[in-house]
């Protein structure tokens, strides 16, 4: 597989031989897997620390939820949520922290506090001024496939060709960061699973990840827990498998699996007490 050297701010990743982790940090009361767990201040810093102690190499903090039809949430509110965060874990940690945000003030707010990542599922879409941000602070930047918005992604969502269009819509985000001032080297891509996609066109993506990571860039793939390993496990079931469910974790890994022998990169989970030590039986293998 391809690898990549992410330098940036005083750390350093190396993205190919070994597993990059992305711990999940919900500071939301209404995420759709930890909604409302981690949403109060000593929580949320309770649960950095333990994703950090885990084995997470990147953590990633976000206040509005993007789950689908999740209501949008105001600026203030938002940086309510990550900010005083943010500022406690960074004195404590050792890794990057990534802000999940689709506003480019919050974004700032969080560069300032210690964050060093911007991940936008919008790909600089809903705020064309957050390229400008990444630019200027040389922060890396994950851009993401979604068809539509959280309000609308999972009404009905088509396509012509699904991994054509996938592909040539990141491509052509990595094109207009370049453009903007965004070093190459900074540029992370993540097809989005579960934004704007079937459960048919999850396991194709999944099945052609090799088509995104040809373009040449990191790739990060977020399974965790998403409904479409929810509703495959269902389908025998009495009654739905949630979020949390053992079975759901189990589906995660093997998502996880599929992600990483197709090339990927970087891997966005909850549970990476569990991922961790799967991550590197994975990585055994693909490096003998």
């Amino acid at each position: 597989m391809t690898a990549f050297t992410l330098e940036f701010d005083r750390y350093k990743l190396e993205l190919g031989s070994k597993t990059c982790i992305m711990g999940i940090l919900n500071a939301t009361p209404d995420s759709f897997s930890d909604g409302g767990r981690f949403n109060r201040f000593d929580t949320a810093v309770a649960q950095g620390l333990k994703l950090v102690k885990d084995g997470a190499h990147i953590l990633d903090i976000g206040g509005e939820s993007s789950r689908p039809f999740a209501p949008p949430v105001s600026e203030s509110e938002e940086l309510d949520r990550v900010i005083p965060v943010i500022e406690a874990l960074v004195k404590e940690i050792s890794i990057p922290i990534s802000i999940d945000t689709v506003k480019s003030a919050v974004a700032k707010h969080a560069l300032d506090a210690g964050a060093s990542i911007i991940n936008d599922i919008t790909a600089f879409e809903k705020d064309p001024a957050m390229a400008d941000l990444a630019a200027k602070r040389q922060a890396p930047v994950i851009l993401m496939h979604m068809k539509g918005t959280p309000q609308t992604m999972q009404v009905n969502p088509d396509y012509d060709d699904l991994m054509t269009e996938i592909t040539v819509y990141l491509a052509s985000r990595a094109d207009y960061a370049i453009r903007k001032g965004i070093k190459k080297e900074n540029i992370i891509l993540d097809p989005g699973i579960g934004f704007g996609k079937t459960v048919e066109h999850n396991l194709v993506l999944l099945n052609q990840l090799e088509k995104i990571t040809a373009l040449g860039f990191p790739v990060l793939v977020g399974p965790s827990r998403k409904s479409f390993i929810q509703k495959i496990l269902s389908k025998k079931e009495t009654s739905p498998l949630g979020p949390d469910h053992i079975r759901t974790e189990y589906g995660t890994l093997a998502a996880v699996a599929v992600s990483l022998m197709k090339g990927a990169h970087i891997v966005r989970v909850h549970d990476v007490e569990k991922v961790k030590p799967f991550t590197r039986i994975l990585d055994s293998i693909r490096n003998a």
